[in-house]
């Protein structure tokens, strides 16, 4: 789970993940930017999974990791 913060400006509203540099947004409304921040959300997550295909050149194992607080 990640923290998003808000953040009022005069044309609607700016958010990021706080954990996670470089996932950041905007919006008219707060409805508009939690929807954008999904989305920047995703976009990040699909460009690192391609750099670690270019990266890695080869088998790697994946596996999922939690972290239970």
């Amino acid at each position: 789970m990640y923290t998003a913060v808000y953040k009022k400006v005069p044309q609607g509203y700016v958010a990021w993940l706080e954990e996670i540099p470089g996932v950041i947004t905007q919006g008219k409304t707060k409805h508009e930017t939690q929807e954008n921040l999904k989305d920047a959300f995703k976009e990040f997550m699909l460009a690192r999974r391609q750099l670690t295909k270019q990266i890695a050149r080869g088998p790697v194992r994946r596996e999922k990791f939690a972290i239970l607080q």
